[in-house]
């Protein structure tokens, strides 16, 4: 059996507002090997950022508390150990890549400082080796002319250049494990495409374990090895990616593949979920996802499921798998 990078089990964040506490995060348990890629699928507020950002440790707290579970990484609870010691390994060993480039860089340093900082701060080089050491990644993430534009702004630079620099200061310190939140949003589709194959190449060569967060199921086809799916906060339904596109077993993750346009369906109308997510402050009983649910039944009203076992590796949290199943 391969020993897990990353084991979180269950975990819960919550968010305390004025309008009361929002239960973000109710129970998740997922696991990263090394070399290996787990997709997080869902809508906006399913969670899976929030997720991300508690086993990163960069929650914002106050309103978000993490309030039960374990994020263990190679065997270390993140959650119990000093924040210094955390820090030491966010970015050396566990590294995040955010979704929107523009805003997680610095706008009045350059990119090449920006990465250089890294290596001055962490590694303790001097200031021409460590921007020696910047312009070195720019160019292994293809930035053309890496030595020249080492000296530019964030906001000189193409939405896909920029999601590039951030791949670069999250590989800079060849980290065991990345966390992308949505690294191809708002980028066209051809870039899109350049931006995951430079993740799997990367993530092959250096043997990373990598978590994708994403709401597009046709991005994470062909580079995920299994996936999560994430509804009002928990996950509903656990697969190999193979297994999950040819037979979903829970309605949620059946709508999701349905939504998909098709080219085979031309000039039909597009299949959307009815409805939309429940408030995270007032998530109805029973199976969250009831509401919206083709199948939903009395059952399903009051008792909340657990993921039961589909098959090794497989789960799902519906009563009703085996029917959605067999849909397939």
């Amino acid at each position: 059996m391969t020993t897990a990078l990353l084991d979180v089990r269950g975990l819960h964040v919550e968010f305390r507002t004025r309008d009361g506490v929002a239960k973000a995060v109710n129970g998740v348990d997922y696991t990263v090997a090394a070399g290996e890629t787990l997709a997080v699928l869902g809508e906006s507020g399913s969670g899976k950022s929030v997720t991300a950002q508690a086993v990163m440790g960069i929650l914002d707290s106050p309103p978000g508390f993490v309030t039960g579970g374990e994020v263990r990484f190679r065997g270390q609870d993140l959650l119990t150990m000093g924040e210094e010691h955390r820090r030491r390994i966010r970015g050396a060993k566990l590294a995040m890549i955010f979704q929107d480039a523009l805003s997680a860089l610095n706008p009045v340093m350059t990119v090449g400082a920006q990465l250089a900082e890294m290596f001055q701060v962490h590694e303790g080089m001097a200031r021409k080796d460590a921007r020696a050491r910047a312009v070195q990644l720019m160019d292994r993430v293809r930035i053309p002319a890496a030595a020249q534009r080492a000296g530019d702004y964030p906001h000189q630079f193409s939405g896909g250049m920029r999601q590039r620099i951030m791949i670069a200061m999250a590989l800079a310190l060849e980290p065991d494990l990345i966390i992308a939140d949505e690294p191809t949003t708002a980028l066209d589709v051809t870039v899109q495409a350049q931006v995951m194959d430079l993740l799997a190449e990367l993530q092959r060569e250096y043997n990373m374990g990598l978590i994708l967060i994403t709401h597009d199921l046709g991005v994470v086809a062909d580079v995920a090895d299994k996936i999560a799916v994430m509804y009002a906060g928990r996950i509903v339904e656990n697969a190999p990616v193979h297994d999950l596109y040819a037979a979903p077993a829970h309605p949620y993750t059946r709508g999701l593949l349905d939504s998909i346009p098709r080219l085979d369906q031309k000039g039909q109308e597009l299949y959307a979920i009815k409805g939309l997510p429940p408030s995270l402050t007032a998530v109805p009983p029973g199976c969250p996802f009831n509401p919206r649910c083709p199948r939903a039944q009395d059952i399903c009203r009051t008792d909340r499921p657990p993921l039961y076992t589909v098959a090794p590796g497989r789960s799902s949290a519906c009563h009703f798998w085996k029917e959605t199943l067999d849909d397939g």
